[in-house]
């Protein structure tokens, strides 16, 4: 059957050249530089006139420049996620968050911004005659993996753990990112991680993922399929993990049973970064390099992510030379995958005059405009949750404000993961002090704990490999870690203490820099210390041969034991690409985790205390070392509020004033305390630049927090199923049957709303037809709002089903006293379920409908129902 494929795949490309050639003899230009001729036939025409290293060259993501058929050099790979990892740009909340405002409109809204600003930096880049990492028009976003257990660090990347309020959001992204021209891409979007992967980090690279048919065609297959059919996606990311025995970028029923074949896909799928490496190292799947990155190729693999930055020889394309050349790949494999990347740089408007291309003529003063910025607040406005409030909120009369919390006047921690650099982010503190002007406000830290702070680590605490003070460094062109194979100086410094004026003048203007710091380093007293990098640019602190501490950019910090008078190997890597300035120092601090007698004594002065606490993306996310209590290789271990910050919040309470918590965290917190002591909870999230202003706005009333919990907030990691674990047995609300601390879709408001007239179908309905449904909304209390009206099903009694399903929601604002009527049509797809054995249907019986402000059973107001399905309907895949 593959043969005959392969077959089948070259007499297409074949075709397609053969066609090329005949329209453009009439044109009197080579065919691919033909803009009246289809983007594909175009491609073929390119493709076909390549020597198989020029092929191989366009495999990877770093593609290499072929000057003599004038193709400039491209990396596909750039992030934007909630923003362009570049600088200047406008940095959106955390997806987590996003998925909190069940706002499908706001987030085809912001990938539109997001995808105009991609194209601003991109034509920055050109212009500067750059093709590097994080240059390109290709956005490897957004997540649309199922957040199906909140250990996983990865977590806040994703919507939530729902595959209906993933698969809007994911569809709505990916159209406002790439645009509404029938020919161009403003830019391309490219969901990931295709598929069943959420951890856990440490293992991903060589898990190996059993998954049942049910939970794939149910829970982690729905937004994906959205994604391609109906936003026409025009790539996807194959993930690195195994599923069912097969590595997703080399996995049959995922690449070509179901993504090809079902959806009919036309796109390219890339890999995550190293993945089709995995396939070897990892997972043994293939017992050569070259074997592996050729069933990679046959299965639906068309461009690999390989290296970051830039780059030197052949390493990262020669496995595709030796796989053509040892049999392995036949090289007409080769130009299906590489047709469908230029198809895709082609509509991107690469090859073709600026002036037929729509997206060219952007106005730059669009990037990180006012409207931009606007969006970016009324997005972190929607985002936030009001988890509990006795009357304390609004704060309204307080005169003394104690703010205490490590994170109130951090910045870094608002703008999450996979994140570009705006020109100002605004800090819960500068947020209150703009929102409460005649209050008296004092900030007081409270906790040592994510402070990220410390004393230079001194030249006596330092010596070189060979014994002497200080540390022996490198400077060199290179990128990431690993210094570049070009040297520039090397020399002993005291410290590792470097800024622009500091720069030794062999290294000034080198860019990429690369720097590397090593030796020992010793402490006067035994004890465990915060050992930390304050950067600009990229840092890693390697101890006694284990990474401690890594950043891409901003400060980061370990914990780590150090004995008394006994050195330790120290390495501290760094690299710098543009900017105003390199900039890096190793800090440290005697761990001391109490809380400051100097928080409680501003508590006891205040009228109210706003404690900001939570977690950051420097102890959850991607794959990563973290040596704090409750985390694990970017994972978490617990659910807990770390112990720190859950006694910095129980002292203050203590004093009597009352508190209000502010959370920052990309994933669920089980604050069981909080929510039997506190007078107030509100979760922010990560909430993006304008993060500190939303949450002073939503705490003094300005804004009337609208936000719902796109995940399930369990009370302890005792409620959750085995985390390897991919069965969705007993996991998210769907089939948890627990009793949650909060449940998904929960979330308080200022004000007050009603539901009434549920208007449903009277008669039967026949299996497959439509269903049309309406309710009244009615804001009966005194103050405006938004209102998310939720609808779910409960469906017959078919083994398989879930508890209860979403399967529609809408925001709407209304004024004291209003009411709207919310229509709500679900299709047949909508009113689908899934069997045990897999199969999709729409299943005969009686069906119980909610629609309100939340789940039905968990205290809020919503309008109940039924109606009847006549006949049972298979759908396809």
């Amino acid at each position: 059957m593959i043969g005959s494929a392969k077959r089948v795949l070259a007499v297409a490309v074949a075709g397609l050249v053969v066609a090329a050639a005949a329209t453009a003899q009439d044109a009197g230009m080579l065919p691919y530089r033909n803009p009246s001729l289809p983007a594909n036939v175009r491609a073929a025409d390119l493709v076909h006139r390549m020597t198989l290293e020029e092929k191989a060259s366009q495999m990877v993501n770093h593609a290499r420049a072929i000057p003599r058929l004038d193709v400039p050099a491209y990396d596909y790979w750039s992030e934007a996620l909630h923003g362009v990892i570049s600088d200047g740009v406008t940095e959106f909340p955390e997806p987590i968050g996003l998925g909190a405002t069940f706002d499908a409109p706001g987030i085809h809204e912001m990938a539109t911004d997001i995808g105009i600003e991609g194209r601003i930096k991109h034509v920055e880049h050109v212009k500067a005659g750059h093709s590097s990492t994080m240059e390109g028009l290709d956005f490897w976003a957004p997540n649309i993996n199922i957040f199906r257990d909140p250990r996983w660090g990865r977590g806040q990347e994703t919507y939530g753990e729902d595959p209906f309020l993933t698969a809007r959001m994911g569809v709505a992204y990916v159209t406002g990112m790439q645009g509404n021209d029938p020919r161009y891409y403003r830019a391309i979007s490219t969901p990931k991680h295709f598929d069943v992967h959420s951890g856990p980090e440490p293992t991903r690279h060589f898990a190996d993922v059993d998954v049942s048919l049910h939970d794939m065609e149910d829970t982690y297959l729905p937004a994906f399929r959205a994604a391609v059919v109906e936003g026409h996606a025009g790539s996807i990311m194959c993930a690195y993990n195994a599923i069912n025995g097969e590595p997703a970028c080399a996995n049959q029923f995922l690449l070509q049973h179901t993504l090809r074949g079902a959806w009919k896909f036309g796109g390219y799928v890339v890999s995550d970064c190293g993945a089709v490496r995995d396939i070897f190292e990892g997972h043994h799947y293939r017992p050569s390099q070259p074997e592996a990155t050729a069933i990679s190729v046959e299965r639906g693999m068309d461009n690999e992510c390989i290296t970051y930055g830039e780059v030197k020889g052949d390493d990262d394309y020669k496995p595709y030379i030796e796989a053509v050349k040892k049999g392995y790949l036949p090289e007409s494999m080769m130009d299906t995958a590489l047709v469908r990347d230029f198809t895709a740089r082609i509509k991107l408007g690469m090859f073709d005059p600026p002036s037929m291309d729509p997206y060219s003529k952007i106005n730059p003063n669009e990037l990180n405009s006012p409207a931009h910025r606007a969006l970016a607040l009324r997005l972190a406005d929607e985002s936030m949750v009001l988890l509990k409030n006795d009357g304390i909120l609004p704060l309204k009369g307080a005169k003394k404000i104690a703010i205490v919390g490590p994170l109130a006047d951090q910045t870094a921690v608002l703008l999450g993961n996979y994140n570009g650099q705006p020109t100002h982010t605004v800090s819960v503190l500068e947020g209150m002090k703009a929102e409460f002007p005649n209050a008296q406000i004092t900030y007081v830290p409270g906790t040592q704990f994510l402070a990220e702070d410390g004393k230079p680590v001194p030249a006596s605490a330092l010596t070189t490999p060979d014994g002497k003070p200080g540390l022996l460094v490198q400077y060199s062109t290179g990128q990431g870690f690993e210094p570049n194979q070009i040297p520039l100086i090397s020399r002993v410094e005291q410290g590792v203490d470097l800024n622009a004026d500091n720069l030794p003048d062999a290294a000034r203007g080198k860019t990429p820099l690369g720097v590397r710091w090593s030796g020992f380093i010793a402490a006067t007293d035994t004890g465990d210390y915060l050992l930390g990098i304050k950067v600009k640019g990229g840092g890693r602190i390697v101890l006694d041969g284990r990474p401690v501490a890594n950043t891409y950019g901003g400060d980061a910090f370990a914990r780590v034991h150090l004995d008394k008078d006994i050195p330790a190997k120290l390495e501290v890597s760094y690299f710098y690409r543009s900017g105003d300035g390199p900039k890096i120092q190793l800090v440290w601090a005697p761990v001391d985790n109490k809380p400051d007698p100097a928080a409680i004594a501003a508590a006891k002065d205040a009228d109210v205390v706003v404690a900001v606490v939570g977690i950051t993306s420097r102890l959850e996310g991607e794959e990563m070392p973290v040596s704090q209590p409750g985390f694990l290789g970017g994972d978490r271990t617990n659910l807990q509020m770390p112990e720190p910050e859950e006694a910095l919040v129980q002292a203050v309470a203590a004093t009597g004033k009352p508190v209000v918590v502010v959370l920052m965290n990309g994933s669920a917190l089980a604050v069981n305390w909080g929510k039997e002591h506190a007078n107030a909870i509100l979760e922010a999230w990560y909430s993006g630049e304008e993060g500190g202003a939303a949450i002073a706005q939503t705490l003094s009333g300005k804004n009337n927090p609208s936000g719902r919990l796109p995940v399930t907030f369990y009370k302890d990691v005792h409620q959750l199923p085995n985390f390897e674990s991919y069965s969705m047995e007993g996991r998210t609300y769907r089939y948890f049957k627990g009793t949650p601390l909060w449940p998904f879709g929960y979330g308080l408001s200022y004000t007050n709303f009603e539901y009434g007239d549920l208007v449903l179908p009277k008669a039967v309905i026949a299996a497959g037809d439509p269903l049309n449904a309406s309710v009244k909304v009615t804001n009966t209390g005194q103050l405006a709002g938004d209102e998310v009206v939720q609808l779910y099903l409960q469906f017959p009694d078919v083994p398989g089903a879930p508890i209860r399903a979403l399967r529609g929601f809408k925001r709407v604002h209304l004024a004291p006293g209003a009411s709207e009527t919310v229509a709500f049509k679900l299709d047949r797809r909508d009113l689908s379920m899934v069997t045990e054995r897999g199969d999709r249907i729409v299943a005969e019986g009686k069906y119980n409908i909610s629609v309100g402000g939340g789940q039905p059973g968990t205290g809020v107001p919503v309008a109940s129902g039924s109606f009847e399905v006549k006949g049972r309907i298979t759908l396809p895949q």
